[in-house]
């Protein structure tokens, strides 16, 4: 075991993982609520005077925009917690969520401000996606750091079941909705109500994350007075390779699950047959219990796999996990326009890929930097690898589909993120069960340690003897 877990108390660690757990699901279903709104009414709302099929074209696009923004907040989250420390990023990364969802809702429309309504929005929108690029690393040191070194992946996992988690809460919740306001009244008032209930569940998130302790990690880092002074320029320097080839294993999976948590197919099977652009004319409501069905296997299958890489490592697990999520993507949209039990199968089958191709992500990279760059190294992959993969995957979707009038095209291009994530897997190492202490990282061994290897944790004064031993002579 890791000599920074040593300390940590069981129940520091239930306390944890609850925070990461709860305030990862408010964020993503904010992040989800938004994007349902994008394909479902934003462009009758905010874009229309583009046009219908064009105005659905900017809707999407709306969503990938936060994307290009989350390096930045990776950016600046990874810097101060590296230097300051995870927890307080983790407060501030949500309060920064919460607070542009709930103004979402409160916006004017086109109809009523004109052009300023689109300008709110985008910059809203932004706002999300700079609090998107700092929580999630934060949330995952919090969690690995904190894990024993042989149940990593399954403590990682924890955070990434916010994501199907809070597709959950908001799948569920907009079904609600839309159940209570059929038809005009929920494009004139209930598309309004997601967003104000995340007032709600950030005061809960607040108060959750607020009570727990900083990463025992960082606590070391600070005690012994390790921190970078420009941890961003570290990670590029010296792991420039290793965050392209991370960013590359995200990329199917961000891609492929923007299918669903960008509300594309549920957009795509619910619109009219004869709508502008057109869809499947599926029942609304019943489409969301789908999508809500297919979350649950994205849950379970997280979960599964958070626990599965701890046994057989994390590059064996993302392989058998690519070979699952292609054999989901190829019938889905032939099931899809079958109609809402087709919508409910093919995400259950997709979830399942979903689920083995991300519940490991954490530990993998969190794994794969050492502990003064930690914080900065992960944000930044995972913000890369999510506007390479998902940040305009429902807008290449539809135009895929307006330019070939087939799904299939869709498909191809899915498949083909498949093959470049598989790539970036087979390229990066498997590090599972490396210490994660500072200690270690200043002993020699960090950069040659691979899966398996046995090693002897440096005791505090032989680390600072070593790492004096390494400084330049004056």
């Amino acid at each position: 075991m890791s000599h920074s877990t040593t300390h940590t108390s069981a129940r520091e660690r239930n306390k944890v993982l609850a925070a990461v757990v709860v305030g990862t699901t408010i964020e993503w279903y904010d992040f989800f609520i938004y994007a349902f709104m994008a394909n479902l009414v934003f462009a009758q709302l905010f874009f229309e005077p583009a046009g219908a099929q064009l105005g659905q074209i900017i809707s999407l696009v709306s969503i990938g925009i936060s994307f290009l923004f989350r390096p930045l907040g990776a950016f600046l989250a990874g810097h101060f917690g590296d230097k300051v420390g995870r927890r307080p990023m983790l407060v501030i990364t949500l309060l920064l969520m919460g607070a542009s969802t709930t103004l979402v809702g409160a916006l004017p429309t086109y109809e009523a401000i004109g052009i300023l309504a689109p300008i709110l929005l985008m910059l809203l929108r932004i706002l999300q996606g700079l609090s998107a690029g700092g929580e999630w690393g934060g949330a995952v040191l919090m969690a690995i750091e904190h894990a024993p070194s042989n149940r990593r992946g399954l403590y990682g996992s924890f955070v990434q079941a916010g994501v199907p988690i809070g597709m959950l809460l908001a799948t569920g919740i907009l079904a609600a909705i839309r159940a209570m306001f059929p038809g005009d009244s929920f494009l004139e008032v209930g598309w309004r109500i997601p967003f104000f209930i995340s007032i709600i569940l950030v005061l809960v998130g607040f108060i959750v994350r607020r009570s727990v302790d900083e990463s025992p990690v960082f606590q070391e880092i600070k005690q012994t007075a390790q921190q970078e002074s420009a941890p961003i320029i570290q990670v590029f320097k010296k792991y420039g390779a290793i965050v392209a080839f991370a960013a590359m294993v995200f990329m199917a999976n961000n891609a492929t699950g923007y299918m669903t948590t960008g509300g594309y197919v549920q957009g795509l099977a619910s619109r009219p047959v004869d709508g502008t652009p057109p869809g499947y004319g599926f029942d609304p409501v019943g489409v969301q219990l789908a999508a809500f069905a297919g979350s649950l296997s994205w849950l379970v299958f997280t979960f599964v796999a958070g626990w599965l890489s701890d046994r057989i490592g994390r590059k064996t697990l993302y392989l058998i996990g690519w070979a699952t999520l292609a054999a989901g993507i190829v019938p889905l949209f032939t099931l899809v326009q079958t109609g809402v039990a087709g919508v409910a199968w093919a995400t259950i089958i997709l979830g399942v890929g979903l689920g083995l191709t991300y519940g490991a992500q954490a530990a993998w990279y969190a794994e794969s930097f050492p502990a003064s760059i930690r914080y900065s190294g992960v944000s930044i992959a995972y913000a890369i690898g999510a506007v390479i993969g998902g940040a305009f995957a429902p807008t290449i979707a539809q135009a895929l589909l307006n330019a070939t009038g087939s799904t299939w095209a869709i498909v191809g291009y899915l498949l083909a993120t498949v093959v470049i994530s598989v790539i970036g897997t087979l390229l990066m190492k498997d590090r599972t069960g490396v210490p994660l202490s500072i200690e270690y990282e200043h002993s020699g061994h960090w950069e040659t340690f691979r899966r398996g290897d046995a090693y002897e944790e440096l005791s505090p004064v032989d680390a600072e003897a070593h790492a004096a031993a390494e400084r330049p002579k004056a």
